[in-house]
């Protein structure tokens, strides 16, 4: 059968594909902690991602043209997240404590000064709707760009940004009632 049809050999792919988990194993579990607010199904949702990626691999790479695949893996996570919710019906749990269990380059605390201060944008990210969670989740615990937030999410670049501006409104104002209260 030969190469030339343009299909890569099994051990060609899943080389490829240990470097993909390689260098998204951190995004992912990243992703999927702040999703559900705790380790251990944080590395359920993450081992399901690469599962249900690696089934769908040569496909993806035949599809993204060079693209990067991050925004794709994001996405699987994020659907797999949707669907943890509605087979347990239930919300996250704010429990963050463990969050050391992320490498510091992927958490917000470099955006913020002090635990509390930590805690209480945490806890309002988690009131904010799903949409509006997800683009912060991914442009600041994950880095990510607007153009890969718009694949992941998939929507276009315009939506993604005015998603990104109230969502960060909203977060504002929710951080900035709770501490009038707590004044």
């Amino acid at each position: 059968m030969g190469d030339d049809d343009g299909s890569k050999s099994k051990a060609e792919l899943d080389a490829r594909f240990t470097e993909l988990y390689r260098a998204h194993l951190r995004d992912v579990y990243s992703y999927s902690y702040y999703r559900v607010g705790n380790h251990h199904d944080a590395e359920d949702l993450t081992e399901q991602t690469f599962l249900q990626a690696y089934r769908h691999f040569e496909r993806a790479m035949r599809e993204s043209n060079g693209r990067p695949l991050r925004p794709w893996l994001i996405r699987i996570a994020h659907n797999l997240a949707a669907n943890f919710y509605r087979d347990r019906s239930r919300k996250p749990e704010s429990a963050i404590e463990d969050a050391g269990v992320i490498s510091s380059v992927h958490t917000t605390e470099s955006l913020v000064e002090g635990r509390e201060e930590l805690q209480s944008i945490l806890a309002g990210v988690a009131q904010l709707p799903d949409d509006r969670r997800e683009a912060l989740i991914m442009r600041f615990a994950l880095g990510m760009d607007n153009r890969e937030i718009a694949r992941a999410l998939g929507r276009t670049d315009g939506a993604t940004k005015v998603l990104l501006h109230r969502a960060i409104r909203q977060l504002e104002g929710i951080v900035a009632s709770s501490e009038d209260t707590q004044a």
